[in-house]
Order: structure tokens, then sequence, then C-alpha cells
């Protein structure tokens, strides 16, 4: 037997520690390493309010990458819980939260009001309501961090749109005021309703039935739901926004009108409904959705209860805005978890940003990312114009909502998927960020209408009934006409592009028998128009001496995006090597190397 103090010993242990595990990027200050959005913010913001909301931009992120990121990874494994009865055996149901859901609520609503602040003055101390892109900035922010908390967030914000802007006289006097508050003793928290087993994207089968009690003295008009929610986010909201049916009323969405349901009536009292389960989500885990029954619940009916479905879509449409904006927002946080991983991992003898084929992978992650990017302050200045009485930015949002909600939340999916295969088997571990972010993203093709349902809404009805596709194809040639810098022959291409785009999306929807290619229509408008977006803003950026590197990325998303490939094709793509490189580097890219290649 052989004698084992023969054998060689490691005079040194080997270094098998957590160094060799690449970080992520807790302790990092989103806005601070986001040079694209601190940039487009030059670009799309008012210089004043961008000197004034800077140090509270850089105060949310500095939260998002640390206090904020903690938080969210508690409340996602400790969700709510729901109580069916309370200790006296009496049926007041009530849903506990981990105290990290209550620390984010404080932030979020209490310290900086992002549920107030485009309706008021005060907040933050704004001397008016914020433009929609601050309101979005601190959204795209926010969720980086954490996105489940952004649902209640975003209903609240909508929802007080909704009062505000319909709501009777003495329902404003009775709710507004708490609804815009941002004291956590008083706030009152809003939500929205609208699933029911019978009619989900088919809104216009809602069962539920309304009844009306009679105007009272404070001259509130009152009604009786009696129905049953299926899927219900914030299911414990103070006030939610929902549709029902008079009774007599006619079928489909013409019959349905729009109420006001208060958690807690005027004395305090519990309103006749109940949280009878809450959802066992695959994603958004902190925050609480479940199936409510109405048994006789008391509601406000609100504005005229014969354009019930016309009014909830408006706020139908701000949600599907945020979540695009909220789409972008969690493709940015993958990003930065990609770019860590690859800055950061060693295999092989090299970091693995040096291989063309994770090169390639990161690319995928970028341009999409970007893409949002530009889709998501662009859309905000064009709401803020809109809202200031622009009738053509009104109708030209009337077509970028559906089309950036479509393709963002769509996008997310992979791009979460790509980044956690970069951090590799450890992504597919709870501890680290990418499965959550995997998890949380399948959710935006699904909230606020599903992929087909927003492909239609921009095809059949902003495209076929409302011409958008046209408003969508001027104001990108009116970017594009306000761009000298750029090439010439890139700048006629990207016109010609986002042409093709209007005319493909246009014949589709004037033959009932192309449906199928709607989801196709609606996403070429998307590609066409951020590449335009892409190329302008960098442009721009480049003229002022700071970084064109936009312009690469609108060139990457016309060859990638809008170009058919052979798949046994051999050509030369040396421009984009060098790009990608360009790229993946933190240096600015001067305006004439982007020229150049574009041109190339």
């Amino acid at each position: 037997m052989p004698d084992d103090t023969t054998r060689p010993r490691l005079e040194t242990p080997r270094p098998f520690g957590a160094h060799h595990i690449a970080p992520d990027c807790r302790g990092m200050n989103f806005y601070r390493a986001d040079r694209g959005f601190r940039d487009l913010l030059g670009l799309y913001l008012d210089p004043d309010w961008r000197a004034r909301m800077d140090p509270h931009f850089d105060r949310m992120s500095a939260l998002a990458g640390n206090q904020l990121d903690e938080l969210a990874d508690e409340a996602d494994k400790h969700g709510p819980v729901l109580h069916p009865r309370d200790r006296f055996g009496r049926d007041e149901e009530w849903i506990e939260y981990h105290p990290a859901y209550r620390a984010m609520e404080r932030i979020a609503f209490g310290d900086f009001g992002m549920h107030a602040m485009s309706h008021r003055a005060g907040v933050l101390g704004m001397p008016d309501a914020a433009p929609p892109v601050v309101k979005y900035g601190f959204t795209y922010l926010f969720v980086q961090a954490e996105f489940g908390l952004m649902c209640p967030i975003s209903m609240s914000d909508t929802s007080n749109l909704t009062i505000k802007k319909y709501g009777s006289d003495a329902l404003k006097r009775l709710l507004l005021d708490r609804l815009l508050s941002t004291d956590m003793a008083s706030v009152l928290k809003g939500a929205q309703f609208m699933t029911e087993k019978a009619g989900g994207s088919d809104v216009g089968a809602i069962e539920t039935e309304a009844e009306r009690i009679g105007m009272g003295p404070d001259g509130i008009d009152r009604w009786r739901i009696f129905g049953d929610k299926w899927f219900c986010s914030h299911a414990d909201a103070d006030v939610t926004v929902m549709l029902a049916r008079p009774r007599g009323a006619a079928a489909g969405t013409k019959g349905l009108a729009l109420f006001a349901l208060p958690r807690r009536l005027e004395d305090g009292s519990r309103n006749a409904y109940r949280v009878v389960r809450l959802k066992d989500k695959l994603g958004t885990r902190s925050m609480a959705s479940g199936e409510v029954r109405l048994d006789g619940a008391t509601a406000y009916l609100v504005g005229d209860a014969q354009n019930g479905f016309k009014q909830m879509m408006n706020q139908v449409n701000l949600s599907r805005l945020s979540h695009g904006v909220r789409a972008a927002a969690m493709m940015r946080r993958c990003l930065n978890e990609a770019l860590v991983v690859a800055r950061h991992r060693r295999a092989f003898g090299h970091t693995i940003d040096a291989f063309p084929l994770m090169r390639r992978q990161l690319m995928k992650i970028m341009v999409p990312t970007e893409q949002a990017l530009s889709m998501a302050l662009w859309s905000a200045d064009v709401m803020g114009r809109a809202h200031a009485g622009d009738r053509g930015a009104a109708e030209l949002l009337r077509i970028l909502t559906p089309v950036f909600k479509f393709r963002a939340c769509r996008d997310n999916i992979p791009v979460a998927s790509h980044a956690l295969e970069v951090r590799g088997g450890t992504g597919y571990i709870e501890e680290w960020a990418n499965a959550r972010l995997v998890r949380d993203a399948q959710i935006g093709t699904l909230w606020e209408g599903t992929s087909n349902i927003n492909a239609l809404d921009v095809v059949t009805r902003a495209v076929g009934k409302s011409s958008g596709h046209r408003a969508l194809q001027a104001a990108i040639d009116d970017r594009l006409g306000r761009s000298p810098s750029l090439p010439g022959q890139f700048r006629g291409l990207l016109s010609a592009t986002m042409g093709r785009a209007a005319d493909f999306a246009e014949k589709v929807a004037a033959d009932p028998k192309q449906e199928k290619r709607c989801r196709m229509a609606a996403g070429t408008l998307y590609h066409a128009a951020t590449a335009a977006l892409l190329a302008a803003e960098g442009a721009a950026l480049g003229m002022a001496g700071g970084d064109a590197r936009r312009l690469l990325l609108a060139r990457m998303v016309l060859a990638h995006r809008l170009t058919p490939h052979d798949p046994f094709a051999w050509h030369d793509d040396s421009w984009e090597d060098e790009a990608t490189s360009l790229l993946l580097s933190d240096a600015a890219v001067p305006l004439e190397k982007a020229a150049a290649l574009v041109s190339a």
C-alpha cells in the first residue's frame, strides 16, 4: 500500500473562492450608470425641469441600486398572505404584507409621490404637476429594482386621472385629496378590476351588474354592484375603478358604465365585497392579485353611464404606456446585469466579453433595450404635448401607445432570457435578480391586453380607423428632416423604411383576411420608428459634441430587425464588428465615426 506521505502536497491552497463568481448590480446607481437615459433627458426634458429633477433622479437611483433592490428581493420571497377572518371570527378578511413591501410603498407613495406627481403641484417641491417625461423617468428608475409594486403605483396614477377627469365635483370632494396625498396615514391607493371569467380581452362580455341606489344629499350617484372579478391586482386597494353593466343596459361594451368602488364606506365600515383568494402567480409575487366577489357593494358612478367603456379605455391606454416604460426599465436592468457579468467573468483566460458569440449576445440585449428607451421618452414627450392641447400629438399618441406596449413587452422576454444565460447557471438561482426578471417579464404581454389585442388595436383601429400610421410617418419624417448631420443616404433609407412600414400596415388594415399579419405590421412600425428615433437622437447628441452611439444602434435595428437574412449567405460585416466594439465601450462615440460606419 503506497505511503500517503510520499505524495506531493500543495504548499498554498488553491483559491477556490467567491472571487470567481461575477458580481451583480447591487450597489449601482442606475442613473449615473445610464448615459443613454441622461443624454436623452437633455433632448426631451425642459432644462429647468431637468435641473430641478436631477438630484431626485439621482436619489431614486441610489435607492434602486441599494435599499430598494434589497427590499424587492425580500418582498418577492415573502409574498402577501390572505387572512379570511379577523381574530374575533368576523368575515373581515385582510391581506398581510411583508415589512419590505410596506417599506417600498413608503418610498414610492410617501417619499416620491409617484402616484400624484403628474396631477398636482408640490410633490418633491415641484411648482406644477410633473410632465410625463419626469413621471416616466421615475418609473424607469424605480422598476429597475422593483416591478411588482409598480402595478399599484401605476393604477393609482391612472385612477386618479380618471376620477379627476370624469368624476363629478362631489366625487372629487370625497376622494381626490386623499387619492393625491403623500401622507401614508391618509392616502387612498387605487386599482382597476377588469377581468372576469367570461371576459378578459373581450371586455364586452363582462357579467358584473350594477343597480342604482340613487343620488345622495352630497350629490354622489350611488349604485350597488353584484358580480365576480377574476384577476384583481392590488386586490385590497382603497379605491377601485371598474366597469359594470347597469341592469337593463345594452349588451357589449356600449352598455358598460364606469364606477369607483371604495374599500371602506364614508362611516368607516367595510364595503360589501370580499377578496375570496389570492392568486399564486409566476411573477410579481410581492403584490397581491386575487379574486373578488361583489355582493351588492356600494360604488360611485364616474362620468356618463353611457360612456363607461370609452372612459375606462383612457385609463387602459395610460397603463399600456406605463407597461412599455416598465419593459424598458427591466431590459435596462438585464443589460446592466449582463455587462457586469461579461466584464468580470473569466473563462479560458479572458473575460467573456472578449468572445465573439458573447459580444453578439450582448448586442441582442442592448439593441431592444435602447429602442425601448427611445420610444419611452419620445412617447412621454408626445403625451406632454397632447395634454397641453396639441391635437396632432394626441393623434400620434393614439398609435404610439399600443405599438410601444406591443413590441417592448414582447422584447422584454427574450432580453431577460439572454441576460440570464450570460450569467449562466447562477442566474437560474433565486438569490440573483435574473430569475425574478425572467418571471416578471412575462406579465407585460398579458396585462392591459395580450400581444394579439394590442396588435389588433394598432392595425384595425389606430391604422384602419384613425390613419395613425400616417401621423407616425409624418412625425418621423419631421424628426429626420430636423437632423442635418445625418448622412443623406442613411436618412433616405430610414425615411423609406418608415414609409414601407406604414404602407404595409395600411394594406393589412384594409383586408380582413390579413389579420394574421397584424403582429408583423405593428412590429415593423415599431422597428422603423425606433430606428429613425435612434438615428436622430444620435445625430443631435453628436452635433452637440456628445455621444453619437445611437446612430450605430439605428443601423443595428435596420440590419437585424427589418432586413431579411439568408442563413446560408456569407457577407462582410466588418462594420458591425467595429460598431459592436464601440457600443461595448464606455467611451463616447464621435459623430464623424458613427456617421462613417452607418454609411459603410
